[in-house]
């Protein structure tokens, strides 16, 4: 039994608008599950599938109140895309963001409700991820991050130490997942979280105790309107479990 990373759940004040947004940031399609979902995923991408990560946009009253601790990483492919792709953005509403980083190759950049991205520079080890090199988690301890997701899902790892750690679909194909150390510890509930899927013919209780037993704890989320398990990681970041497919 193992899961994989199926998408990114992201809360948001307008979910059509910022679903909007990431569509033309990506060069995604757009689609509607009803009134406050938006889910965006590659134009005739067969969901869910290793190339790409998809993004479930849902509305939520709460303004963001502090910076996310899940982010994505945007892949370029050159000097002059990385600079085309930041006027891209700017021009479609997002903005330049201080997160003290410093003097770095990536720009930094927020979305039009705040939420914080990278512009990469060109790296040859994200040339073939396709528009998202990365899907980026902050934590205190990247290892015991890639232990527990490691086990959790059915990814290759490809780099662990102590400031960073990097996995990938074992295909080989679409974005990283990275585990980056931050001084900063979890203080909110995340805007922005993971989704994992089990296979076809995978128990769901079953899936849900394995993770458990790897780590994963029950963060009392009131079951009783959902169809899906909502779990937290070993740094309480929360996720959730979908139903096979």
């Amino acid at each position: 039994m193992a899961t994989r990373l199926v998408q990114i759940n992201m809360k948001a004040l307008d979910d059509l608008l910022l679903g909007r947004f990431w569509a033309e940031a990506l060069g995604w399609g757009v689609d509607s599950e009803g009134p406050g979902v938006t889910n965006l995923e590659p134009v005739g991408f067969a969901y869910p599938a290793p190339a790409a990560v998809c993004i479930d946009l849902v509305a939520r009253p709460e303004p963001k109140t502090v910076k996310n601790r899940v982010h994505v990483d945007l892949a370029t492919t050159s000097t002059a895309h990385q600079t085309e792709l930041v006027a891209r953005l700017r021009d479609l509403g997002a903005r330049p963001a201080d997160v003290g980083q410093g003097e770095v190759p990536w720009t930094v950049m927020a979305d039009p409700e705040g939420n914080e991205f990278c512009v990469l520079e060109p790296r040859p080890r994200y040339r073939d991820t396709g528009p998202i090199a990365a899907v980026v988690v902050d934590c205190t301890d990247p290892r015991e991050m890639a232990r527990f997701w490691g086990e959790a899902m059915d990814w290759t790892l490809h780099e662990v130490t102590d400031d960073h750690a990097s996995m990938r679909s074992a295909e080989g194909v679409g974005p990283y997942l990275e585990f980056v150390r931050t001084p900063d510890t979890k203080k909110v509930w995340n805007r922005v979280h993971l989704d994992v899927c089990p296979y076809p013919g995978d128990d769901p209780a079953a899936e849900e105790a394995r993770l458990c037993a790897l780590g994963a704890t029950d963060p009392g989320v009131d079951r009783s309107a959902i169809h899906w398990t909502v779990l937290a990681d070993p740094e309480n970041n929360e996720f959730c479990l979908l139903s096979p497919r």
